[in-house]
Order: C-alpha cells, then sequence, then structure tokens
C-alpha cells in the first residue's frame, strides 16, 4: 500500500527490460542444450548466434537508449564507488558497483558467445566461423569456451546473490523495477528516464540483427 502512495519514477525502458529476460532465458537455454548434447547442440548454437545478436543491440542501446541505459550515464569512476560504498550516492539506474556487474557480465557473454562461434564437439558440431579458424585453434577456443563457463555460473551465481542481499537487508527490491520499468526508492526521485525512441530501437535492433547475421557466417566465403 506505501508503496502505491510512493511517486514512481521511471528507470528502464522496455528495450532494456526485453534484453535483460532475453538474455536470462537464451543462457539457460545454451546452457541446458549443451548439456543435453547430441541434436541439442544445434540449439546450442541457435542461442548462442542469439545472444551474439542481442548483446550487439544492447552495445548500441548503451549510446542511443534512454537515460538509465546509457553507458555514459551509470559507468562511473572510483570517486563515485567510494561515495556509495560511504552511503553519500545518490541516483537511478544501476548504482556504481552494479554498473561494474553489468560490465563483467556483457563482457564475459560476449566472449562467451565470441568463442563459442569458432568451436567444435569433437564430434559433428561446429560453430558458425569454424571454417575461419581450422582445426587446432578451433580446439583452444572450444577450451577456452569451456572453461568460461565455470566463470559465467560463478558471475550469475554472484549477480544473484546481490539481489538477495539487497531485497532482505537493504530493503531494495531489485527484480521489480526489471519488469515493471517503475521504481518508488526514493534516491531516484526526479530522475526519469529520457530519450531512446522508436527510431533509436529500432537503429539499435537493425545493428544487433546484422551482428548476428554476420555471426551466423553468412559472409564467409564457400569452400572451393
Amino acid at each position: 500500500m506505501n508503496d502505491i502512495l510512493k511517486p514512481k519514477v521511471c528507470v528502464w525502458d522496455l528495450p532494456v527490460r526485453l534484453f535483460h529476460w532475453l538474455l536470462v532465458a537464451l543462457v539457460a537455454g545454451a546452457f541446458v542444450s549443451a548439456k543435453i548434447g547430441g541434436n541439442a547442440m544445434v540449439w546450442h548454437g541457435r542461442f548462442g548466434l542469439a545472444i551474439v545478436g542481442l548483446v550487439v543491440f544492447r552495445l548500441v542501446w548503451g549510446f542511443v537508449g534512454s537515460t538509465h541505459a546509457r553507458f555514459l550515464n551509470f559507468v562511473r569512476g572510483p570517486a563515485a564507488i567510494r561515495d556509495y560504498l560511504q552511503g553519500r550516492w545518490q541516483g537511478a539506474g544501476h548504482n556504481p558497483l552494479g554498473a561494474l556487474s553489468v560490465l563483467a557480465l556483457l563482457g564475459l557473454v560476449s566472449l562467451q558467445a565470441g568463442t563459442g562461434l569458432f568451436a567444435n564437439d569433437d564430434i559433428a558440431f561446429q560453430g558458425y566461423l569454424y571454417p575461419l579458424v581450422g582445426a587446432d585453434l578451433s580446439g583452444r577456443l572450444t577450451g577456452l569456451h569451456k572453461a568460461l563457463e565455470i566463470l559465467m555460473i560463478v558471475l550469475v551465481a554472484a549477480h544473484v546473490g546481490a539481489i538477495g542481499f539487497y531485497a532482505r537487508v537493504k530493503g531494495h527490491n531489485l527484480v521489480k523495477p526489471m519488469i515493471t520499468g517503475w521504481t518508488t526508492e526514493p534516491q531516484a526521485q526526479g530522475q526519469d528516464a529520457r530519450g531512446g525512441g522508436f527510431v533509436a530501437f529500432v537503429v539499435a535492433a537493425a545493428i544487433g540483427c546484422l551482428g548476428a547475421w554476420a555471426a551466423s557466417g553468412a559472409l564467409v566465403p564457400p569452400p572451393p
């Protein structure tokens, strides 16, 4: 009832929310299909390709999206991190530590998906860009792809743990704003998200689709 009476602030635009939950679904699908193996590896590759397009879209949206989606607005320096740890930081969107988590997740997902494009399973599956590297380099990239899986699990677990910590200890529900787009947190008041309209979304989505298309091997010359 109290949340109903509090003023709401628009913090996450729809494209950011769609990106977030689609990425969760695609990463889960890629993980499960890899564990199943066999024919499911075809879907593992498709999930990876969709992740590439999604990450490219988010990188573009980080420059043309609404206020709190832009990297320039939430990636901050050591001074902001110090202020946050000392309880002096005020703002909407990602806090300074959360911004580091977002960058780490984006970087790791990009690296994981990127190495997967060149990987193989020594049986029947080959990444979409395998022809560009050959067997030896593909084998090394496959090893890196598998090793990064452990780091991915650790980082996702830390991300979920941080959400639980904020909910139980600080009383901040970080999940609800990522579903509805709105927050009632006092430090966000007066900082509604602006910008990132339909044209910007179309441009970002088109570039994301182009990235996925290129990653699918569409530009790889056919074998002689």
